[in-house]
């Protein structure tokens, strides 16, 4: 959530960042209407209470001195009937302005490249070389069903389309990959281990920016609680209405999660494979910096998740999204991207963000300087990495011509040992 007195004052700032995200100033005007209506309304408000208290004391004179105050009276019961249906205005007016304030995203850092949409990305740099293949590269799904480690048609039954079943090796695979990453993460980078509810209230939703706006895009249970679409979700809330010492930043936290997307608005995308599921699993990275520190604490989360890569031998780019490509509550965002043989391009695994304070507003998470003054932490996260897209990279980068495929020497010690995946091959 923006700062709104900050919004106040720098108006024609904020109304050029949202063109530059592709969007009307029409929302920003609408807050800038309820809030000149509110502050007026309050000013009647506050006019008429003063008022109200001058003709109290005039009556109380008039009565000491016998005197009758009937007009006076008659002007105070109007006044206080003015003043009700006010607080009532009031308050439905500063309800829509708040509500509708959840809905502004926010400010673009001013390094992000201005664009009008993915194809005006910037890349920023490669790792590894492609591998050339010697016969024409299978997709992954077919890969999977050959090894029979992957069951899309049993998911579908189960559950409905865009559910997979990971069977045998391919569970394996799976669980090898979240293990391995939480490792790297926590012995290496830093990182504490958390493992959150995959169930949150629509509070802590909203302290993340998915609600209100992405409602259609999560799924709903009874009780107030919604599958989270990312370990994000609960990991940032952790520290949500606290106070942070400053001596206690930055703090790092890694969490794996499965993940519950309704993919609503990607219909005849992906609908193959795994690389848009309904559920999945991630790694995720969140940090809790200083706001001096934050762009430079985003640079080092973009390296933390680049390494699993590269010890994994599979190319990748990174690329700064650009304005309009831009996620709602994010200033700034590095996109690491995968390639697939198969498609013959790069494909995302993982998003890095700066949201700097944004998330923290809304969570109302700060932190007490060495002064004493308070001031709102700097958030950001990324995926360290999804679990089923680099599973897709491994089968698709290391498929043999007869099959098979080779599993990456760093992950054969939590794949007790196993350096090739044949469709023999019995996990049991």
């Amino acid at each position: 959530m923006l700062d709104w007195k900050w919004v106040r004052e720098h108006r024609e700032d904020v109304a050029e960042a949202l063109r530059k995200r592709g969007m009307s100033t029409e929302l920003l005007d609408t807050l800038f209407a309820l809030d000149e209506k509110r502050r007026a309304l309050q000013r009647e408000a506050d006019a008429l209470k003063q008022r109200k208290n001058q003709l109290a004391r005039t009556i109380g004179t008039l009565k000491r001195e016998g005197k009758d105050p009937g007009t006076l009276l008659a002007e105070g019961e109007e006044i206080s009937g003015r003043l009700e249906s006010i607080d009532r205005e009031l308050k439905e007016v500063e309800e829509e302005w708040k509500e509708k304030l959840l809905f502004l995203p926010n400010i673009p850092h001013e390094s992000v490249p201005v664009g009008n949409g993915e194809e005006d990305n910037v890349e920023v740099r490669r790792w590894g070389e492609p591998r050339e293949f010697t016969f024409p590269p299978r997709p992954h799904w077919e890969i999977g069903e050959t090894l029979n480690i992957l069951d899309f048609e049993r998911g579908a039954k189960i559950a409905s389309s865009r559910f997979t079943v990971l069977k045998g090796a391919g569970a394996l695979l799976e669980r090898a990959l979240i293990n391995f990453m939480l490792d790297l993460h926590t012995l290496k980078h830093g990182y504490r281990e958390i493992f959150p509810p995959f169930l949150v209230n629509t509070k802590t939703m909203t302290g993340t920016g998915q609600l209100p706006k992405f409602f259609d895009d999560l799924y709903h249970c009874q009780d107030d609680l919604h599958l989270i679409p990312t370990a994000e979700v609960p990991v940032t809330n952790l520290h949500a209405d606290e106070i942070l010492e400053e001596d206690d930043l930055p703090i790092y936290y890694v969490a794996y999660s499965a993940c519950f997307r309704r993919e609503a608005g990607s219909y005849g995308k992906d609908v193959r494979g795994l690389i848009r599921q309904h559920q999945f699993n991630k790694v995720e990275l969140v940090k809790f910096v200083h706001p001096d520190t934050s762009y430079e604490e985003l640079e080092e989360l973009v390296r933390d998740a680049e390494e699993v890569l590269e010890l994994l031998g599979l190319p990748y780019r990174v690329v700064t999204l650009c304005t309009a490509d831009l996620g709602f509550a994010a200033a700034k965002t590095y996109d690491i991207e995968v390639w697939l043989p198969s498609q013959g391009r790069y494909r995302e695994i993982s998003s890095c963000s700066n949201f700097e304070d944004f998330q923290a507003r809304r969570a109302n998470i700060r932190f007490r300087s060495h002064t004493g003054k308070l001031h709102y932490v700097h958030t950001l996260n990324g995926s360290g990495l999804a679990v089923g897209r680099t599973l897709v990279a491994i089968l698709e980068n290391y498929q043999q011509e007869d099959g098979t495929v080779v599993v990456p020497e760093v992950l054969r010690r939590y794949m007790h040992g196993i350096e090739i995946l044949t469709p023999e091959l019995e996990v049991k």
